[in-house]
């Protein structure tokens, strides 16, 4: 289980069209591939602020331990 098969992705399209017809089926792509691309740079923009908020974190604890090495 868990792969779609060609029928599988046949009775969804067929489906989708039926439901929708052929004047929406380009705009529903293009806005699930516009919704698509903004997760995928919002995932990745949280990445890198993450990545950056760790390496500051580690950088400020290796600051104070040396800190209080010389006091």
């Amino acid at each position: 289980m868990g792969r779609i098969g060609f029928q599988e992705l046949a009775l969804v399209f067929g489906l989708a069209l039926l439901i929708f017809g052929p004047a929406k089926l380009p705009e529903i792509g293009k806005s699930l591939g516009k919704g698509i691309r903004e997760f995928k740079s919002a995932t990745t923009e949280a990445i890198s602020e993450k990545k950056v908020d760790d390496s500051e974190k580690k950088e400020d604890s290796g600051e104070n331990s040396s800190k209080e090495d010389n006091e």
